[in-house]
């Protein structure tokens, strides 16, 4: 079983920045893409930022220039700094996985974390 720990969501001052990062667990062959969504109250959930295997990253319109996805892959570990945060990044924010469990198949599982609170409030 695959498991997602996020971390290092908080309070921020608008202009701020908060890092987070997210874990990966268990047994696995290959993560295909790690990435983050989130979700205010009262709105739907969208997708933040994600990369993918070969490093390629996409941003939601909302973030772009602010915020930067990154990983590191010995640790299987995917971190979003969020920069210049704004009241309207104030969301739970929920780290995402599709995981290639076994390398005799290409079948993709898809993980989800348990979230993190972020509120950028003055």
């Amino acid at each position: 079983q695959v498991q997602l720990v996020e971390s290092g969501g908080g309070l921020a001052q608008p202009g701020g920045s908060l890092r987070l990062s997210c874990a990966a667990s268990g047994s696995m062959f290959s993560i295909v893409v790690m990435g983050w969504y989130r979700q205010a109250p009262g709105k739907e959930r969208e997708s933040v930022a994600r990369v993918t295997s070969d490093n390629s990253s996409v941003y939601a319109e909302s973030v772009k220039g602010r915020f930067a996805i990154s990983t590191d892959n010995a640790k299987n570990t995917v971190y979003l700094q969020m920069n210049s945060l704004k009241p309207e990044d104030t969301a739970v924010y929920r780290c995402h996985a599709y995981v290639r469990l076994y390398s005799s198949t290409t079948l993709h599982s898809e993980y989800w974390g348990r979230g993190t609170q972020v509120t950028v409030s003055s």
